[in-house]
């Protein structure tokens, strides 16, 4: 699985690369179907306005991010509201103690803790 996202991100990232290893390996095959220079022989062009072709339609795709992904930025981006509550704290007049409601009992229940019976 690792090695399959690898390599998907290695061919994003070389994809002009791969558009003219692409050209080098079928020129013949793109200057018959796709050259737009056929009946002018003397310009040598043998396909390549096709592959310049590919590689501003390529740069323009890098160049413009998908709508989509940005919107999901956008929505990441958005500040959440924060909820602060309050402590309650009571000070007592005289001796300044502090009084927090508390769950925790410190007396033992006393049905379960009986003194042993001698």
């Amino acid at each position: 699985m690792a090695i399959c996202l690898t390599l998907l991100i290695l061919l994003q990232s070389f994809s002009r690369e791969l558009l003219v290893m692409d050209y080098a390996l079928h020129k013949e095959r793109i200057t018959q179907l796709f050259c737009v220079n056929k009946d002018k022989p003397q310009l040598h062009c043998n396909g390549k306005c096709h592959l310049r072709r590919q590689l501003a339609q390529s740069a323009a795709e890098k160049k413009t991010p998908d709508r989509a992904t940005k919107l999901k930025l956008d929505a990441a981006l958005v500040p959440t509201r924060l909820v602060f509550t309050p402590a309650v704290v009571v000070l007592a007049s005289a001796e300044y103690a502090v009084l927090v409601g508390s769950k925790y009992g410190h007396e033992a229940p006393s049905g379960i803790f009986r003194p042993p019976v001698s």
